[in-house]
């Protein structure tokens, strides 16, 4: 087990380093970032300064030595749009995107879960032939779409919920929320549906595909012709049993969401990383863009690794196979 353990960490460690690797290529893309950061009046000299604090006098490999050993302290330096600190920059906005993320998985478990029982047990019926026609059309929407068709109906033609913006927030400590307070709360509400839609769907139509293997188990069968009742096979035989790959894929897709949700945060104007991300390539702030790259990529392998470790603890023949 030990082994497995390790291999699974220098994986993670070599996937990583090959991010960073691609982080730092996009300054080199970039061009000169004196020449981006220095205005017109600076003379030679202040460049040259500038140039020396950077590191950038150094050989390439010490600069991505540096860039590696900085990153891994969580120092990404300073933004180039307006001379404050990356890190700062995204711990302000990580809070938005985590709320946001947050409930959208939440609401996914919360419907999709029913769903996906209700389609598995009432199998061949109209309401679950819909639904299943449902799930087709929240998987072929984009994002965004749902969004604006969202803002159009609730905001634009009801006027019960908050087009943009991320309402009144309270701060605790480095963590602000908008969920103590009531239009905190209402503005969150069109983005986590926009941003749970795609997985609701996902789910339901997992939690279907699994039950009905399960109902063809033989334990199931054995259970009917006990005369157990219908809704405890349903619920603690064939939902218990279906439940460790519904997990997996949402932990899994937390990073996901993560990531894509710069599209929501962009129609809603939700103040998150996103949205920072989106002003970084509006500006060509690659400082903020190599660290979003980053952070992104490193919460997409702490969760992959933690995934595969707990899948090896649970069943050893996967670390027999490995």
């Amino acid at each position: 087990m030990l082994v497995f353990v390790l291999k699974r960490l220098m994986n993670a460690l070599f996937v990583m380093l090959a991010v960073a690797a691609l982080a730092f290529a996009i300054f080199q893309v970039a061009g000169d970032p004196v020449e981006l950061m220095a205005n017109e009046q600076m003379s030679q000299a202040d460049r040259d300064a500038l140039r020396e604090r950077l590191g950038l006098d150094q050989p390439m490999l010490v600069q991505f030595a540096h860039f590696v050993g900085n990153a891994a302290q969580g120092d990404f330096g300073m933004s180039w749009r307006n001379g404050q600190s990356v890190l700062g920059l995204i711990a302000e906005r990580f809070p938005a995107t985590m709320e946001l993320v947050l409930t959208a998985t939440l609401l996914s478990l919360l419907i999709g879960l029913p769903l996906g029982v209700l389609t598995a047990i009432g199998r061949g019926r109209w309401y679950a032939e819909g639904l299943q026609f449902l799930s087709i059309i929240g998987v072929s929407l984009p994002s965004f779409v749902v969004g604006i068709l969202l803002i159009l109906v609730f905001s634009v033609m009801l006027g019960i919920a908050p087009a943009f913006g991320r309402g009144e927030v309270v701060n605790l400590g480095w963590w602000s929320t908008g969920l103590l307070t009531r239009s905190g709360r209402a503005a969150l509400v069109l983005p986590a549906i926009a941003l749970s839609l795609y997985q609701i769907t996902l789910i339901m139509r997992l939690v279907r595909a699994e039950m009905l293997e399960v109902m063809r188990s033989d334990f199931v069968k054995f259970a009917r012709a006990r005369g157990v009742p219908r809704h405890r096979i349903w619920f603690r035989h064939a939902l218990k049993n279906c439940l460790m790959p519904v997990v997996t894929m949402t932990a899994m897709n937390i990073g996901a969401l993560i990531a894509f949700a710069l599209i929501t945060e962009t129609v809603f104007q939700w103040p998150g990383m996103g949205m920072l991300f989106i002003q970084a390539v509006t500006f060509l702030d690659f400082p903020v863009m190599s660290a979003y790259l980053v952070i992104i990529s490193f919460i997409f392998v702490v969760l992959n690794t933690a995934v595969d470790i707990t899948y090896a603890v649970i069943d050893p023949r996967l670390r027999e196979a490995r």
